[in-house]
This record gives C-alpha cells, sequence and structure tokens, in this order.
C-alpha cells in the first residue's frame, strides 16, 4: 500500500482573451499549455508567475484546470 498523497492533477493554461467579461480566446492556436502538475499547490505556483509575467497585457488569462474532477467526477476532493 503505497503512503504518497492522491495524485490530483491539475492544468495550467493560458491566452488572450477577445474581450476580458468572457471566456473566449482570440487565436487558439496561440494558447499557451504551460503544463500539467501533481497538485493544485504546484499548479497555483506556476500559474501565479506566469499571470504576474503578464500582467501588462489585460487581455490575457492564465487558468488552473482540476483535471482530477474531469476524470474522476464523482471524487469529493479538492
Amino acid at each position: 500500500m503505497s503512503t504518497e498523497s492522491k495524485q490530483l492533477l491539475h492544468l495550467v493554461f493560458g491566452g488572450e482573451l477577445d474581450d476580458i467579461s468572457t471566456v473566449s480566446f482570440r487565436d487558439l492556436d496561440k494558447l499557451d499549455i504551460v503544463g500539467i502538475y501533481p497538485s493544485y499547490e504546484e499548479a497555483h505556483k506556476v500559474w501565479k508567475s506566469k499571470a504576474q509575467a503578464t500582467v501588462d497585457n489585460a487581455h490575457m488569462r492564465y487558468f488552473i484546470v482540476h483535471m482530477h474532477r474531469l476524470l474522476d467526477p464523482q471524487q469529493d476532493n479538492a
């Protein structure tokens, strides 16, 4: 039996929005797929870094997707 904590995958990605009031990207070919991380904490560190690096572009947004919730919708963990 493994003593490691359960792997909760999170995807970090971003791109330029058409309009800052919606989540519709200008160019899907230019999405920045940053990576997949084994915990929210690790994903959040990367998200924060990317968001801060693009703060001068009001249309650029980065997101964290809780992939583990998509893979196992019955799961109660964050």
